[in-house]
């Protein structure tokens, strides 16, 4: 056996392996009532557009795909949806203190109007992510008006 076959099969053998390491997909409760959409009751419109763009990896909504049942890229969503979390979770708005909602509001601003966000890695996966301009500049305009 040729050193390249050995390691093409070690690869496919530590790939194999990989799958028994499964992500936990299950989404921490949430309280409707907490949820920014609840608690800020948006425009219809920019509803939609958070609950598309932005939910899947900023609230305790998180719908996973088919692919995040192969390992390694189910590790990679998972740390993603985690760190998003972090950042803001929409699903825990009401939480939020009057100052750090101000200041995730002004988060928002940046990152989305500056096309920061949603991440080019979500929209290629999800092509109804993708914001044009003119929803950019609604959602940037109307969280800067609150």
């Amino acid at each position: 056996m040729t050193r390249r076959r050995k390691i093409l099969l070690g690869l496919f053998a530590a790939f194999i392996i990989a799958q028994f390491f499964r992500i936990d997909k299950t989404n921490p409760t949430a309280d409707a009532g907490l949820d920014f959409i609840q608690v800020k009751n948006p425009p219809q419109e920019v509803a939609a557009m958070l609950k598309t763009a932005c939910y899947d990896c900023h609230s305790n909504t998180t719908t996973y795909p088919w692919y995040s049942n192969i390992a390694p890229v189910s590790w990679w969503l998972k740390g993603h949806t985690k760190e998003g979390r972090e950042h803001l979770n929409f699903s825990e708005f009401g939480t939020y203190d009057a100052g750090k909602a101000a200041y995730k509001m002004e988060e928002v601003v940046e990152v989305v109007g500056g096309k920061e966000m949603p991440m080019l890695s979500y929209m290629v996966a999800h092509r109804d992510a993708w914001l044009s301009q003119e929803q950019r500049d609604v959602l940037v305009a109307w969280f800067k008006e609150q």
